[in-house]
């Protein structure tokens, strides 16, 4: 990875962000929406600049190759459009940055850059467009100068000079580590979702790697992946680009409009723009959307990190409906009387997930908080039932503490593998890993080292002692359905030899020693009943 490159496309972020907080928007709601479009404009404004210059050399050499491109015929503009491709924005010459920077002293500007942004939008909106549920397409970019409440044209002139600082052209070529470290660098100020519902943005990088390498061992290609609670997509990144991108279809879910703008910036950062068609902003417990033949769509890998707990009270009676019975197998997770928002909501994603997967090959990795494993009753303990009855499970692995900085819960990772009929690998990870601070938390970190040793003792099916174990369907039905490693790691008894003789005076020495014990006993006796009349004649 290029260390040049990432320190100014941060350096760049960083400029976006201070011209936002010198026009009042620091910390603003809208700041958020600001940054991250003008970033994708700016993007998507390099990588057309860098697919036209390979279809024509000559542009490259150019002194001024926008103006170069002007002059061209309508007609042979327009084929430029069909030798794009599909992964690329197409725009028109008034719509680079370049034309538009030099029309920044002209009157209206924030207007014609807001007018631009939207012709963008529309001009690529069967590419670029993220449905509702129902339907609906949100487009691209918004008119953004009017986040602003005065000095819009000042604004707009702002974000355009730091735009010219820096071409994304040179760093088209790098992979699936650049661009996921800018993408986690780009959101690190907004990774969060007050009074929302569903998952964090940003799974931690350690999370993401082991699902994806435990799922992908080996080269696959032509698969459907899916998170019904996508969040930014980063496990879905992780996974896709173990597969490949060119040799996966990505389909999504998540509640949050905020979340889905994330995911499609990720996917156009990560050459995955085929799938963006497949991004749905809606709620996949009450209205899931992707089917296929009028039921429900399986996948061949399914990933998430859903919410633990959450209020879904209003959405009870609908997910007791007939049609969810199939699907919500185990039930539906009681609402507390009085903290609504503590519904573990988790259990309607793990069954949603079961579900959705393909018969007889299909894979899936979830996160849970590690109570999961060990429940005793209620829908846990029929999901658990559920997956080894199935013999549809791959193994668990329990995290460290504090793997997550934004909650102290613990949790572990359940695989599930429609094809897995043999030993299943349950791993104690929760020793590995230093803890650091970060911000007002405590978060743990896995070195490449532990996350490697996680991942090969998985694949390989290793009984490490104290660490992980291999166990048959049968040793998990015997522990009443228990998926904890601890539970499963031999009891150590240490043998010592010693004479006939050495045996019979350690027996006396404990006889003694016995003796003395209840002589003194006895007289703590007398002197607690001697104290206790004392008191009561006083």
């Amino acid at each position: 990875m290029n260390d040049t490159f990432v320190t100014q496309t941060k350096t760049l972020i960083d400029e976006l962000k201070a011209v936002c907080a010198s026009y009042g928007l620091g910390n603003d709601g809208n700041e958020f929406k600001i940054i991250s479009q003008v970033f994708l404009y700016k993007f998507l404004n390099d990588k057309f600049a860098y697919e036209v210059k390979k279809l024509k050399p000559e542009l490259a050499t150019s002194d001024n190759w926008e103006a170069d491109i002007a002059k061209m015929k309508d007609a042979d503009y327009q084929l430029l459009q069909f030798q794009l491709g599909e992964s690329t924005a197409f725009l028109k010459p008034h719509q680079l940055i370049g034309y538009l920077f030099n029309r920044q002293e002209e009157p209206d500007f924030a207007k014609r850059v807001d007018d631009t942004l939207i012709d963008i939008a529309v001009s690529n909106n069967d590419l670029f467009a993220v449905k509702t549920e129902d339907g609906q397409k949100i487009q691209l970019f918004e008119r953004l100068t009017e986040y602003v409440s005065s000095k819009r044209d000042a604004f707009a002139k702002a974000l355009f000079n730091k735009l010219t600082l820096f071409n994304f052209e040179n760093i088209m070529g790098e992979g699936f580590d650049f661009f996921s470290t800018i993408f986690e660098y780009l959101i690190k100020d907004y990774n969060s979702d007050a009074g929302g519902k569903y998952a964090e943005y940003y799974t931690p990088h350690a999370v993401s790697k082991i699902i994806a390498n435990i799922l992908v061992p080996e080269p696959t290609s032509n698969v459907t992946i899916y998170d019904p609670s996508a969040g930014s997509g980063t496990l879905l990144m992780n996974l896709a680009h173990a597969i490949g991108p060119d040799k996966c279809t990505v389909y999504s879910q998540d509640i949050s409009q905020k979340s889905s703008n994330l995911l499609r910036l990720n996917l156009v950062l990560n050459n995955l723009v085929h799938s963006i068609e497949n991004v749905i902003q809606g709620n996949t417990m009450t209205d899931p959307y992707h089917k296929q033949n009028s039921k429900l769509r399986q996948f061949d890998y399914i990933v998430s990190n859903p919410p633990f707990k959450l209020d879904f009270s209003d959405d009870v009676d609908t997910l007791n409906k007939k049609e969810n019975k199939a699907r919500f197998f185990a039930g539906i997770p009681n609402v507390p009387k009085k903290k609504k928002e503590s519904m573990a909501i988790y259990t309607l994603f793990l069954q949603h997930i079961i579900y959705s997967l393909k018969e007889g090959s299909g894979k899936a990795a979830i996160v849970v908080p590690t109570g999961f494993i060990t429940a005793q009753s209620g829908i846990e303990k029929k999901i658990r039932e559920k997956i080894v009855d199935s013999k549809m499970l791959a193994g668990v692995v329990s995290m460290p503490s504090n793997i997550f900085a934004t909650t102290g819960t613990n949790v572990s990772i359940v695989f599930l593998d429609a094809a897995n009929k043999g030993d299943v690998v349950l791993m104690d990870a929760s020793n590995l890993g230093t803890t650091n601070k970060e911000g007002k938390n405590q978060k743990t970190l896995l070195s490449p080292k532990e996350e490697d040793t996680i991942i090969s003792t998985f694949t390989n099916k290793e009984a490490i002692e104290d660490f992980s174990v291999v166990v048959n369907y049968e040793s998990i039905k015997t522990k009443n359905y228990s998926l904890s490693a601890g539970q499963y790691f031999e009891v150590k008894i240490e043998y010592i030899d010693i004479t006939a003789k050495e045996f019979e005076s350690k027996m006396h020495d404990f006889e003694n020693n016995l003796e003395t014990l209840f002589d003194k006993s006895k007289l703590l006796e007398k002197e607690i009943v001697s104290n206790l009349k004392t008191l009561r004649y006083d």
